[in-house]
């Protein structure tokens, strides 16, 4: 199984439209952040979990070719307004396009992309599909299988996934003591951590930290950084042993 970060950065990305900050002007590749969303692929399957404004971008840098599903945490535009790019999986193929979210979040998708779901759509609009998930039931995709994790945004509650010893927990400052204990025995672990100080719906800093250290993985990767972190070389000094920055494009071979 191999996956990769195809962005990790807030719904503004990194750099920020008009911003001059220290990070949104850095050289450094790693400071370059694209919206959340990360690829899942096996020989067989291949999954987008989310699928932001950056999608095409994402795809195009990864050269996919072919997609079987995507997963959705949750509603918020940085991870779902990217649906109507599928539109050339869809085309090329024929082949159908899963997707799967919390029935709260298709609502909200069936609402927002009304055109892709009419009974008769205008030509070259998609035809999307959509299944509902649960928490805490395994859902099997090809020869994978995704655990959805019941997380908490702020007020909202939404998904984060386990994938045999990888979990991926983004946009959360709430993780509820039984999902807690779907997280143990993790190789790779990738977790929300905004900025230093506190916010009302990601984690800070520290508190991923704190996190992870309950959590216990072998390693763990901050996602979802905001401009207000600073440079990437800068704040990595100061991370515990097993806890890393992640960066666009980075893989796990697992």
């Amino acid at each position: 199984m191999i996956i990769t970060l195809l962005g990790t950065g807030t719904s503004q990305g990194i750099p920020v439209i008009g911003c001059g900050c220290e990070t949104c002007i850095s050289s450094d590749q790693r400071d370059k952040r694209l919206r959340c969303s990360v690829l899942i692929q096996t020989k067989e399957t291949t999954v987008v979990i989310d699928i932001g404004p950056d999608f095409r971008k994402q795809m195009l840098d990864s050269r996919v070719n072919h997609l079987d599903a995507v997963l959705l945490t949750h509603e918020h535009n940085d991870h779902i307004i990217g649906l109507d790019d599928l539109r050339p999986f869809l085309f090329r193929s024929h082949d159908q396009v899963l997707i799967h979210g919390e029935k709260r979040v298709l609502n909200e998708i069936k609402n927002r992309f009304e055109y892709a779901f009419v009974k008769q759509p205008y030509p070259g609009s998609p035809e999307l599909s959509i299944s509902e998930i649960k928490p805490g039931n395994v859902l099997k995709i090809g020869d994978l299988s995704f655990l959805p994790l019941r997380l908490i945004h702020g007020r909202l509650p939404i998904l984060g996934f386990r994938i045999d010893s990888f979990a991926y927990l983004t946009d959360t400052n709430h993780i509820p003591h039984a999902t807690l204990e779907d997280l143990y025995d993790l190789d790779v672990l990738v977790i929300d951590a905004l900025r230093y100080k506190k916010h009302h719906s990601h984690f800070s800093l520290d508190e991923s930290i704190l996190t992870i250290a309950q959590i216990n993985p072998k390693r763990a990767y901050l996602i979802h950084m905001s401009h207000l972190m600073g440079p990437t070389k800068v704040w990595e000094k100061s991370l515990p042993d097993n806890v890393y920055p992640s960066y666009d494009g980075m893989r796990f071979d697992l």
